[in-house]
This record gives structure tokens, sequence and C-alpha cells, in this order.
């Protein structure tokens, strides 16, 4: 009897250590953790610096205000992985490249955001892979929205 009591502990206790050893995995990959999909944010503006780096790629881009003061924002989009195979190369967003980023600003407010699009200036427009589960590239096979 206190035999199957120590197994049954040992089952509980490695079962609960698994489940906090998963929550942070969980959390770094959650979109609603981070960003506020009911901030949607538009920024045009030029490449300062591209991290390609895992697990996730970062744009930052330097956005022009109505009032004419210069900010830099983070832009998370997929992993260099994701990004090269979406058609992105290393050479086409070195610093100084125009682009319109579509995504959603940090819960924070600070000037960070998912991206969801870049469009280029000759118009071409390309999903980069953020964390949105509503974004296209994201969706399952039959979702929608």
């Amino acid at each position: 009897e206190i035999r199957r009591m120590r197994i049954t502990l040992s089952i509980a206790g490695a079962i609960g250590g698994m489940l906090l050893a998963i929550a942070p995995v969980r959390a770094h990959h959650a979109f609603q953790a981070e960003y506020d999909e009911k901030k949607p944010v538009h920024l045009q503006g030029r490449v300062t610096e591209m991290e390609w780096i895992n697990p996730h790629s970062w744009i930052h881009i330097d956005v022009t205000g109505p009032d004419g003061k210069v900010t830099n924002w983070m832009v998370e989009c997929g992993s260099p992985n994701i990004m090269l195979r979406r058609g992105f190369t290393k050479r086409s967003l070195e610093a100084g490249t125009e682009l319109i980023i579509d995504g959603y600003q940090a819960k924070s407010g600070e000037t960070k955001a998912n991206g969801g699009s870049i469009t280029f200036k000759d118009g071409k427009r390309v999903f980069v892979g953020g964390s949105n589960p509503d974004d296209p590239g994201n969706r399952k096979e039959g979702e929608g929205k």
C-alpha cells in the first residue's frame, strides 16, 4: 500500500514537473501573451537593421510620424528558415530598404510589433510569418476568419 502511494506520488510529481517545464515554452510562442490583435499597426519607413536569428527574425525600421519625429520599431517575424522559404534573402532587407509593415503592437506599448506582412516599394507583398495564429500564413488548411 505504501509502495503504491509512493509510485503514485512520483508519477504525479513527474507530470507536474513536465507541465511546469512546458509553460515557458508555450508562453514564448503565444501571440496573445505579448501582442494585442486589437492594436494593428501600419508602419512605413526604412530598414535600419535585419536580425536573422532564431527563433524569430527581427526587422528594425525607422518610421517618421506626422510630427516629423523618427521612431525605430522592432518587428518580430518568422524564423530565418521561414523567411528564406517565403523568398527573402539577406539582401532583400538591407539597411535603407523602404517597406510598409502591417502587424500588431506589443501590449507593453513599446515600439515593438508582430509582423503580418511586408509590402515593398514595387508593390510586392509577402507574409513574414509572425506568431499571430489568425494571420493567413499561420492558419491550418480549411480554417478561415
